[in-house]
């Protein structure tokens, strides 16, 4: 779910529309009255009006006020604020003719602002208020004293202004609300992803840290073996496979150890700013180390000032994991390229290997879904993909037009 502050922005939003809304049909209003006094076109009771009109002006004021402060704006204060609009324009209507006036459809728009953005108990109880009032000006109101031509004329003409006054206050206002409504349910269904990728990421975490634990004895019984063997064993060619051997399982405890440091720099949400180039430099240099049989061209083709990055602990393994799985599929002629703009840095890695294919292409980055054929588990794109979010960024992969797969990694720059 969101923050409870994320759940009640809509609602400050939608209350400065509706003052919006007031200020407009206010000027609307008060410009009709001033109009018919000067006219002397309608013989109207010119005190009452003039009151209730400085009523909802005081109304939008301490509104206005009002939404300036911290406080959130609650659904019953938004039924309220509604409420208040349908009484104040009742007494408009009571000394204005009552049901005979042509804006008695005015009615609709708060009615169509409550079903777009408030519960259905709220919006029947404005609609029983709306009707109960509309029921009581079918008996009470201040008559129009007009001839019957006059009345025809002015009622027609009322009509048409009042339709386009509420079809244009519906259409735009109520749009715009519906559209803020809209855009607070795709945030709960990102939010709602973002709990379950982090419950998948949880249990991968808690069963690596185990399979750490669990690795550190044999390793350190293998180095000491390796060791052992090293000094009982004179053949060189012997010797050199066991240097080897002693290098990957040194490698296996680095990285073993890595993982410790980096779970602990994450707990102190730790970051390191350093310039781009620099961390994929080094970066490169480290997964050289671990895939030595790879090649690989790299040019950075960014210009001006290099950008820098505030870079996480767990983003270098999110590279690592990328350049591992475009290394898996193809390790010969890998082409990396570097580039950035005002406000990224893009990241491209290019292999040259079967690509994508299209069966599985919409479920790549979910956890065990992989393309090498049983010999992985398919969570290093899952966690790349985790890691690089939470940096601000984002990971795509595309199958290239001349073959093989582009990996596209885009992370946000400091200012």
């Amino acid at each position: 779910m969101l923050e409870p502050a994320q759940l009640l922005s809509a609602s400050n939003q939608n209350l400065w529309r509706l003052t919006l809304i007031r200020i407009l049909v206010l000027a609307a209003q008060a410009g009709s009255v001033g109009f018919a006094y000067l006219s002397g076109l309608l013989p109207l009771p010119w005190l009452p009006l003039s009151i209730t009109l400085a009523v909802s002006a005081i109304l939008c004021v301490l509104t206005a006020l009002r939404l300036r402060g911290p406080w959130p704006v609650t659904e019953l204060e938004y039924a309220s604020q509604l409420a208040c609009d349908l009484i104040i324009h009742s007494v408009l209507l009571y000394y204005s003719g009552g049901s005979t006036n042509p804006f008695v459809s005015y009615y609709l728009v708060p009615l169509t602002i409550a079903a777009a953005t408030l519960p259905g108990v709220y919006t029947l109880l404005l609609a029983g208020l709306a009707l109960a009032a509309y029921t009581l000006l079918l008996a009470w109101y201040h008559p129009f004293e007009l001839m019957l031509i006059e009345r025809e004329k002015l009622l027609i003409y009322g009509m048409w202004l009042s339709f386009a006054l509420a079809a244009g206050l519906i259409t735009f206002f109520v749009a715009r609300m519906a559209e803020e409504l809209r855009r607070q349910e795709e945030a709960r269904a990102r939010r709602r992803e973002e709990d379950l990728r982090d419950q998948q990421l949880l249990a991968v975490a808690t069963q690596a840290a185990g399979a750490a634990h669990e690795l550190g004895t044999p390793l350190a019984t293998m180095s000491v073996l390796i060791k052992e063997l090293r000094r009982e064993h004179a053949d060189p060619l012997l010797q050199e496979d066991l240097a080897l051997l002693q290098e990957q399982v040194q490698l296996c405890k680095d990285s073993l150890q890595q993982l410790v440091r980096a779970a602990e720099a994450d707990r102190l949400q730790a970051t390191v700013e350093q310039s781009a180039v620099s961390w994929l430099e080094s970066t490169l240099n480290r997964w050289h180390l671990m895939r030595p049989e790879a090649t690989y061209r790299y040019q950075c083709l960014g210009s001006g000032a290099v950008p820098r990055l505030a870079t996480p602990a767990d983003l270098t393994q999110a590279l690592l994991n990328l350049l591992n799985n475009a290394a898996d599929a193809c390790p010969d002629n890998l082409d990396i390229r570097l580039d950035w703009d005002d406000q990224a840095l893009l990241l491209r890695i290019r292999d040259h290997g079967v690509g994508v294919p299209l069966a599985i292409a919409e479920q790549l980055g979910k956890p065990f879904i992989t393309t090498k054929g049983g010999k992985g588990f398919g969570l290093g794109l899952f966690l790349s993909q985790a890691s690089v979010t939470r940096a601000g960024g984002s990971v795509k992969l595309y199958n290239h037009e001349e073959g093989g797969t582009l990996t596209e990694l885009r992370l946000p720059r400091l200012p």
